[in-house]
């Protein structure tokens, strides 16, 4: 059985949810493979066409640092079950 056929055979067994995750990476590998770099779209949009730098406004600066914030944990964050949940936590007064 070749490494292709033992891939088809193993994603059978996955849930849709991770086929979906399999599919995007199969995508990824493939644009790898032709000798393209993904990029984030916003980093795309915002780059130099001549000079390949970013040229990101101040706000666009500081949403992604809050970012890196909330996933490095310096600022909380909260997870929800729901859009329901979340939306009701917004609107408390907390």
């Amino acid at each position: 059985m070749t490494n292709a056929e033992k891939l088809a055979e193993e994603i059978k067994t996955l849930p849709d949810y991770y086929v979906d995750e399999a599919l995007d990476y199969v995508g990824y590998l493939k644009e790898k493979a032709a000798g393209y770099e993904t990029e984030c779209p916003l980093c795309a949009k915002h780059r130099d066409p001549k000079t390949g730098e970013l040229r990101l406004n101040a706000e666009t600066l500081a949403v992604m640092q809050e970012v890196e914030d909330m996933i490095s944990g310096k600022i909380p964050t909260k997870w929800y079950n729901s859009l329901e949940e979340m939306l009701v936590d917004l609107d408390s007064d907390d």
